[in-house]
């Protein structure tokens, strides 16, 4: 009797798949479908290409990270033209893939095809189908283009069209636990991949922190825990493509997803790393806190709204993960270019020897940071080219500015007695400007009436400023004088002569106030006390940063804690960062020039500060006085002497407006409140009515810093309270 010869299983035919992906993501997304069991993979631009089983192709559908779509391909022909791509449509057996009562939609992507529109090749495949069941049941199934019961995907490539199913139904990036967002959020897949080369892996030390110091709503922290922890991405999903394909193998599901609920619960036992999160909008900590709770995560991840300018270092290592704006429009390019600073300079003080990824629209910008890179990779968010940099922060140490040394004058020097002057009142303040940590003070203003001109020191630059000589003064002589005088800067105070600046001023009313006196446009970077500030010393006659308002500023800023602070005729916003500083609840600038208030908004940014509780508003400040609502518990007032505006066809003079100016913020103020009024109008005539309606303080000695004691009438200033007795 012959023996019997049991016959062999003929192998499956392995499956055609694609998965498409981001730009840059491609090698990631190779990797993962050879580590879930694909073969022979082929890597193009946005997609990869590979051959597996279907338990391969459902594996990609659930622990991808980086891939957008999972496509099986279910046919190829050539389709030369839109009637021959209905034929060939029509030949496959749709009943295989879909019911009549399952819905269905069929989406298009075109490559180099004769068939040029991709909309109607899309609809020629539908027609095909729904003909193709009419002709057999005599019902046709619904298109649903939102939220098909199985999606379809037609590329066209040459003449050559592929028909696949796509596994995944929504984009993969929808990972499911985005219940909350921002303005222009991260997909899940490029933050992924952001984790990735930023070198965060499953290996990361548990003793060590990862932080984001601008999470916006938590995608970067979320899904690199998801990496740590060996949380599957696509198992919070709700839906899937395959779930209404005739062809889907239920139990082989249920058992991946159940083998990626055990390691999700393995990995979540495991020690974990401090994962922290800190954002400047509050919108944005409620959204990550919600995601971060939808993920189940809560217990992992620790957000908090904080300012970059308070950022510290949370333990001796870590990694830091930063996605920070893009800054499109022109006008947000000169903001972003210095919080690119703010970052590099607060990197390289508290987190030095720190891991860092640092994700980039603006490759121009990145030199910034002043940071050297290990590594760059070229990624895309949507159409937008960026870059992913990945380096080791160096120590960046807070030097004191230096101030210069005077150099005793050449007693044959012309201007020996103005020089000597300029020493004497530099050595006079400088141990004050050591003590209380000035950089940029006067020291000198019209002493002595030959050198009519006042010279200010912003570190290592001079601002000079002469006063416009009287018409009984010859003009060559006063030039002369105003030579010497600069020699006599540039030789005591050891100053080249590129870093002295020059200007007059002259009596200017009308369409002259303000105008520019040159396009140099530059800006160079100063501190006061623990603030930094943007000035310009070649365009207008102010460089921005007025000094004689030095001691209000920082009273501004001591009383602003806690509270919100309203700042009128803002101008650059130097008193705001003060009050920001000082940790004020919220914030409100009004200014009516527009380049005043993106200088103010760099100044924010430059010292770390943002966030949509922190406005700047401009309008004429009396119009929106008029039609504001909010109350204030700190208002400071330093409007122009003169002001006029073209395009608003309005006119300021301080001595005549200034009572409706003043009864307006008041009538803004809180209960409690406290407004600060200035005026730099040497004139100045307070009315006694105002005086009657408010308890009315003059602190003007105590504004008046030592650089300006010997000119105490260079402002005058008043405290404003509500009377408890009128309210």
């Amino acid at each position: 009797m012959p023996t019997y010869v049991k016959p062999r299983r003929k192998k499956k035919a392995d499956l055609l798949f694609a998965a498409t992906c981001g730009a840059g993501l491609e090698e990631l997304v190779a990797g993962e479908i050879r580590a879930q069991g694909g073969r022979n993979t082929l890597i193009n631009p946005g997609a990869v290409s590979w051959e597996g089983s279907l338990e391969a192709g459902y594996r990609m559908c659930l622990w991808s990270r980086f891939a957008s779509r999972i496509l099986l391909q279910i046919a190829r022909f050539d389709a030369p033209d839109t009637d021959t791509l209905y034929r060939q449509a029509g030949r496959i057996d749709w009943d295989e893939h879909f019911s009549g009562k399952t819905t269905f939609a069929v989406f298009s992507t075109i490559t180099d095809s004769p068939i040029s529109h991709s909309k109607y090749a899309a609809l020629r495949v539908k027609d095909a189908i729904v003909d193709q069941f009419r002709s057999r049941t005599s019902r046709r199934p619904d298109v649903d283009a939102a939220r098909p019961g199985v999606r379809f995907n037609l590329h066209l490539r040459g003449e050559q069209a592929t028909l696949a199913v796509d596994l995944s139904g929504e984009s993969l990036h929808r990972r499911g636990y985005r219940t909350m967002s921002v303005e222009a959020p991260l997909k899940e897949t490029l933050a992924a991949g952001i984790v990735h080369f930023a070198g965060f892996t499953p290996d990361f030390p548990a003793d060590a922190v990862l932080l984001d110091p601008m999470c916006g709503s938590g995608t970067l922290l979320i899904e690199a825990a998801m990496v740590y922890g060996d949380v599957a991405p696509g198992l919070q999903r709700k839906s899937f493509g395959f779930l209404a394909w005739n062809r889907h193998d239920p139990v082989l599901w249920e058992k991946l997803v159940s083998e990626a609920v055990q390691r999700e619960e393995e990995g979540l036992e495991r020690p974990w790393p401090l994962i922290i999160g800190y954002d400047a909008d509050p919108h944005a900590v409620k959204a990550a806190r919600q995601n971060i709770e939808s993920a189940g995560l809560e217990e992992k991840i620790q957000v908090s709204q904080r300012q970059l300018a308070f950022l510290e270092r949370p333990h001796k290592n870590g990694m830091v993960l930063i996605n920070p704006p893009y800054g499109e429009r022109l006008s947000d390019r000169e903001e972003i270019k210095y919080l690119y600073r703010c970052i590099g300079r607060k990197i390289g003080q508290e987190l030095y020897d720190w891991q860092i990824g640092f994700f980039a629209a603006n490759p121009d910008l990145i030199g910034s940071l002043k940071m050297e890179w290990q590594d760059s990779y070229r990624l895309y968010n949507g159409p937008i080219k960026c870059k992913l940099h990945s380096g080791i922060a160096r120590h960046n140490e807070i030097i004191s500015s230096a101030r210069p040394d005077p150099v005793p004058p050449d007693p044959a020097m012309e201007g020996l007695d103005f020089a000597n002057r300029l020493v004497k009142n530099y050595t006079s303040l400088r141990p004050w400007a050591e003590r209380e940590d000035i950089t940029c003070f006067r020291v000198y203003d019209a002493d002595m009436p030959e050198y009519n001109f006042a010279v200010d020191l912003y570190e290592e630059w001079v601002h000079v400023q002469e006063y416009a000589p009287p018409s009984t003064v010859d003009g060559k002589i006063a030039h002369h004088r105003l030579q010497t005088g600069l020699s006599a800067i540039r030789h005591t105070l050891d100053i080249p002569p590129s870093r002295v600046f020059i200007k007059t001023r002259r009596v200017q009313k009308g369409k002259k106030q303000y105008q520019k006196q040159a396009a140099g446009g530059k800006l160079f970077e100063v501190r006061e006390q623990q603030c930094r500030f943007l000035v310009n010393f070649t365009d207008y006659l102010d460089t921005g940063l007025f000094l004689d308002h030095r001691s209000t500023r920082a009273m501004l800023g001591a009383l602003a804690r806690g509270k919100t602070f309203l700042n009128l005729f803002g101008y650059t916003g130097s008193a705001t960062v003060h009050a920001l500083m000082h940790n004020a609840t919220a914030t409100t600038t009004v200014d009516a020039s527009a380049t005043y208030l993106q200088r103010a908004r760099a100044n924010f940014a430059l010292n770390g500060f943002g966030g949509p509780q922190h406005k700047t508003i401009e309008q004429d400040c009396i119009k929106w006085l008029e039609h504001c609502r909010e109350r204030f518990a700190l208002i400071f007032v330093d409007p122009p002497t003169f002001s006029n505006d073209r395009h608003r066809k309005t006119t300021f003079t301080v001595q005549e407006d200034h009572q409706q100016l003043l009864r307006l913020c008041m009538q803004r103020l809180s209960r409690d409140g406290l407004l600060v009024f200035s005026t730099n109008f040497r004139k100045f005539s307070l009315a006694d009515s105002l005086e009657e309606e408010f308890d009315v303080r003059e602190i003007t000695a105590a504004t008046i810093p030592e650089d300006f004691k010997k000119n105490p009438r260079i402002h005058r200033c008043w405290e404003f309270r509500n009377r408890p007795d009128i309210i």
